[in-house]
């Protein structure tokens, strides 16, 4: 799935035909508020992003999907109608992938994200992956198995799937999750981390079993 970021309603609805027409699933979004709600259901594979939004401007999305342990490697190409060396050096700099000036062509465009993608996917891997019975995570590619079953899960549970495996064998209060996930200027609710455990452990399903509570701590993945 290839998520797009555009409050022009033409670019946008071109780009996703054109993505579309070449073997790609896409999708659209005018609002970044849009996009954030999308994100919540399903990770995409890359993201187009435009830089001057309503709501909020590319580079500040940019920044927080860096900032992020589950999309800091998420492939990202900046979409935008100036053309200075500052704002491309900005962008790059910022952690962009790849960097495309409007006006540009539909065919150039489906070049540079099939490029951006197969840089995604290094021929060795060295990334961090992790195993425990029958669940398999690769944070940086985003990929969560069970039993070799793809699993979907929302950006929020793929945070704190990570955070858990990332710390397994030790006990994570609701307080250090909610820091890790939400960030601490999060309004504290006692029942955010609950609700989104069990949905987790749901979607899991037999590997749900192994997020363990702790009572009176936290939870935990044993080690």
């Amino acid at each position: 799935m290839i998520y797009l970021v555009e409050d022009d309603d033409s670019i946008r609805k071109l780009v996703v035909y054109t993505l579309e027409s070449q073997g790609f699933k896409a999708k659209g979004f005018e609002r970044p508020s849009e996009f954030w709600e999308a994100m919540q259901k399903e990770m995409p594979s890359l993201v187009l992003l435009d830089i001057m939004l309503p709501e909020e401007d590319g580079l500040s999305i940019l920044r927080s999907l860096r900032s992020a342990s589950a999309t800091k490697k998420l492939p990202v190409i900046m979409l935008t109608a100036k053309n200075t060396e500052y704002d491309r050096v900005i962008g790059l700099d910022f952690g962009a992938d790849d960097f495309i000036s409007k006006p540009f062509g539909m065919m150039e465009l489906v070049a540079r994200v099939r490029a951006v993608l197969r840089r995604a996917e290094p021929s060795q891997c060295s990334c961090t992956e992790y195993v425990a019975g029958p669940l398999y995570v690769c944070p940086e590619k985003h990929i969560v198995k069970v039993d070799g079953k793809e699993v979907s899960l929302t950006y929020k549970e793929f945070e704190m799937l990570c955070l858990l495996l990332e710390n397994r064998g030790i006990v994570l209060t609701r307080d250090v999750i909610m820091d890790k996930v939400w960030g601490s200027e999060f309004a504290r609710e006692n029942r955010t981390v609950d609700v989104h455990i069990r949905s987790l452990r749901s979607k899991l399903g037999e590997a749900g079993s192994l997020i363990e509570t702790v009572r009176g701590l936290g939870y935990k993945i044993g080690g």
